[in-house]
């Protein structure tokens, strides 16, 4: 061999060692455009942390703002996971899509309430008041119909008006314009004056009473047999970054902080103190919570003519039991219930 062909050879070879080593980044779609003044937030810490590099993952955050842009990204083969809406992922498969799965929840609810205006002071007392929604069957109007139903309050008892987003009912609610509202912790942090506002139902006692996980990080199938233990690794970084801020909530705060101007240090770290139990610290991947959400949502009027699925068609456990079979689980929140 020539000396020229030699070292041809050699930098063909080392080249294509280079090309196997440098792996292309996972391509984690989020239906946000910054970090959320919730639990979720921890895909977005977790890359500026260093928590997927420290599992040895390249994470590439992609936004888009809703999830049916994820699923659409996610079925064109354009990210390898993605944090969708459990109904959205449903409906998929009662229309015979089985492309992905459900693997982890890196936030399972959102953390709602009801607020409403201080003389009110329990679900009984909206009786002939309004209450807004975002619309007729949205979330919070069907969620929040199963949390007072659960009280003995029935919502033809009072006036339901449609607002749209939670902002606007929050400011409604603030200038008076409604008597009660459901909202986010945050929202509700973000009021500039609360001054004649109480909370009706916490944050708590609403996912008592209606326990249906919201979203899902969602992978094909393709990427669980491909790239599994770059899934693994972005699972296990999620649950280990959930489990650090479960711990020291006020860490969460001072990460949020940059990303969260309009609230004060105080509030963030009020914030912070609120999702107590809410941190998916196994995963987010309780079977009887997932079935529980599934059972409601074929309830609903959307999927009233939808074909029925089973729980293990759109749920890949296996992914957080390895996760936890390597970190352990924590036994005082996110019951994994396998």
């Amino acid at each position: 061999m020539t000396r020229i062909g030699f070292f041809g050879v050699v930098l063909t070879v080392a080249l294509g060692f280079g090309a196997v080593a440098q792996a292309d980044p996972f391509r984690l779609i989020v239906t946000h455009l910054e970090p959320p003044l919730v639990p979720n937030s921890v895909m977005d810490l977790a890359v500026e942390l260093g928590y997927f590099e420290r599992e040895g993952v390249e994470v590439e955050l992609i936004r888009v703002q809703q999830t049916p842009l994820a699923l659409a990204a996610m079925l064109a083969g354009e990210g390898d996971m993605a944090n969708v809406s459990v109904d959205a992922l449903l409906q998929l498969h009662s229309r015979g899509d089985q492309t992905l799965t459900a693997v982890t929840s890196p936030n399972k609810s959102l953390p709602f309430l009801i607020a409403a205006q201080a003389a009110i002071s329990s679900t009984a007392d909206l009786k002939g008041h309004s209450f807004g929604v975002g619309r007729i069957g949205s979330l919070d109007h069907a969620l929040s119909t199963r949390v007072l139903v659960s009280q003995d309050v029935q919502l033809d008892t009072f006036e339901v008006v449609t607002l749209g987003q939670p902002a606007v009912r929050a400011q409604a609610l603030a200038a008076g314009q409604i008597d009660a509202t459901t909202m986010s912790i945050g929202t509700w942090l973000s009021i500039p004056d609360r001054t004649g506002l109480s909370v009706l139902v916490a944050p708590d006692a609403y996912y008592a009473a209606a326990p249906v996980v919201n979203k899902v990080n969602v992978v094909s199938a393709e990427a669980i047999g491909t790239r599994r233990a770059d899934v693994v690794a972005v699972v296990r970084a999620l649950t280990q970054i959930s489990r650090d801020f479960a711990t020291d909530p006020v860490a969460w705060a001072a990460a949020m902080e940059p990303h969260a101007p309009q609230l004060t240090q105080e509030a963030l770290n009020e914030l912070a103190r609120s999702f107590e139990g809410s941190w998916s610290v196994n995963g987010g991947m309780g079977r009887e919570e997932l079935q529980f959400t599934q059972d409601w949502v074929f309830q609903t009027e959307d999927f009233k003519d939808a074909a029925a699925v089973a729980l293990d068609d759109w749920v890949d456990f296996s992914i957080a039991d390895e996760v936890l079979a390597d970190i352990g689980t924590w036994t005082d929140a996110d019951a994994p219930s396998r």
